[in-house]
């Protein structure tokens, strides 16, 4: 499995961000890491989310950042240039995975039925992104389309949270869960770092509960 594929899995959670100031790019990566989850999908829906990248990349080398919501291949190679070391995006555009793959640019494309995974394996992909998680069929689900796929993880992201996100985890077929709640946009506007410090520390421990660490 690739490296960077590795690291997700032990670290178990992805923080998703939404980042509209990149002041805040520094600040909040320093949260993440202190508080045990040194890993950040920055997602590319905001004007901030290059600079964002950039910033963390630069100042927490250690730490692994991604750009997530990347829709185009324009949009890679920002990313990419900006500092992201792995790709992710919300659906599977033929286009964009072949691009990625060419480049030897980790991706892990969203897939909601067994077609998607089944283009995602055409192009040698090892772990997608399950997306919408909870609204697309939840855990029963991706166990369901996870059965003729021996081969494929899954990365569950979308409406996971503290209650759900331990069941999700101890399926050995999930390499990692994507979630905002120790994240959210209101506590980044205020400042509220060390409150997003608290939250990682719990994820961190909720990881650990689930997969016996």
């Amino acid at each position: 499995m690739n490296e960077v594929l590795k690291q997700i899995e032990e670290i178990g959670i992805v923080p998703v961000v939404v980042l509209n100031d990149a002041k805040d790019a520094e600040p909040l990566a320093e949260a993440l890491c202190e508080g045990g989850l040194p890993c950040a999908e920055v997602t590319f829906r905001t004007d901030a989310a290059e600079e964002s990248i950039r910033i963390m990349s630069e100042k927490f080398p250690n730490m692994l950042v991604g750009a997530g919501t990347v829709l185009t291949t324009e949009q890679v190679d920002r990313a990419v240039a900006a500092g992201a070391k792995f790709i992710v995006s919300p659906g599977l555009n033929p286009k964009v995975v072949k691009y990625c793959v060419d480049k030897g640019i980790l991706i892990t494309p969203g897939c909601a039925n067994p077609s998607d995974v089944e283009q995602a394996i055409e192009n040698g992909l090892e772990v997608v992104k399950f997306f919408p998680a909870e609204q697309a069929g939840g855990l029963a689900y991706i166990k369901a389309i996870a059965a003729p796929y021996v081969g494929m993880k899954f990365m569950s992201t979308g409406g996971i949270n503290p209650k759900n996100v331990r069941d999700y985890l101890a399926y050995d077929r999930i390499l990692a869960c994507g979630g905002s709640w120790m994240v959210k946009g209101d506590l980044v506007k205020a400042g509220e770092f060390d409150k997003i410090k608290d939250l990682v520390k719990e994820a961190v421990e909720i990881v650990k509960e689930s997969r016996g660490k």
